[in-house]
């Protein structure tokens, strides 16, 4: 009788455990198996596109080149330069920004070449023959590398950074991530692009080679250690086991000696 009790006891407690396990409750960006990915970017999105909220610098020369024009505000105290600031400008939420002389400007879904050959254009009317160089200076996107890798925010240093190369600043795939699960995904998160790559092939590699855009999420999917895992969930029940099942027979002992 008392031994049908424990292993009630034990079904119970061992049901409770297996219901508590956090079985891939770390896994982010779940997709179903019918999920329809998007399709890569084209050659035509080689390019990095100014979107907004992009911070602009820019610097601006005279013949092709040759002299540049000091757009900044310089304060003078007793005929000395004490200040000078490399001027921003924010590309706002409609897609315009405001530039030196010229005013507003829609910058939105340009390349940075096309940029520089507007403002060209633009101060043409002013300056002889100007030359434009662009940057945006804070662009950036996140990745989380799978596994045990820790995430983070990457700086675009350059305006043609490739997939491959964010996931190099990070130090490259864990030994516990999918080489077969790269997601990336890009734009506006209630209703977002999501690409899905292989680099276990090198036709996956040439998928990806393209340009990243500000910020677009990496997110490499998880490798689990099924055992491992399942080990570290339920120790803590088995563990609350024992020591119900210990109390359990003290308590029965002393009452049926």
């Amino acid at each position: 009788m008392r031994l049908n009790k424990i292993k009630q006891l034990l079904i119970v407690l061992l049901l409770l455990s297996l219901g508590a396990c956090n079985y891939n409750s770390s896994v982010m960006m779940k997709t179903g198996n019918d999920y329809e990915f998007d399709t890569p970017p084209t050659q035509r999105e080689a390019e990095y596109v100014i979107s907004a909220s992009d911070i602009i610098e820019f610097k601006l020369y005279t013949n092709d080149g040759s002299m540049l024009v000091d757009l900044t505000a310089i304060n003078e105290t007793q005929g000395r330069v004490v200040g000078q600031i490399t001027p921003q400008y924010l590309v706002e939420f409609s897609g315009v920004a405001r530039f030196p002389i010229i005013d507003t400007l829609n910058v939105k879904g340009k390349t940075v070449r096309e940029l520089e050959t507007v403002l060209e254009n633009e101060y043409s009317k002013y300056y002889i023959k100007p030359f434009v160089q662009v940057r945006v200076v804070n662009k950036r996107v996140t990745v989380f590398p799978g596994g045990s890798g820790s995430a983070k925010v990457v700086p675009l240093t350059n305006n043609n950074m490739r997939l491959i190369e964010a996931l190099g600043a990070v130090g490259g795939l864990t030994n516990l991530a999918k080489a077969k699960r790269v997601k990336l995904v890009r734009g506006d998160l209630k209703n977002p692009q999501v690409f899905l790559f292989d680099f276990r092939s090198i036709e996956g590699l040439q998928q990806s080679d393209f340009v990243l855009q500000a910020n677009d999420i990496i997110y490499v999917e998880p490798r689990s250690d099924y055992l491992q895992q399942i080990i570290r969930d339920v120790a803590p029940v088995v563990s609350l086991v024992a020591s119900t099942l210990t109390l359990w027979l003290i308590i029965d002992n002393r009452r049926n000696p």
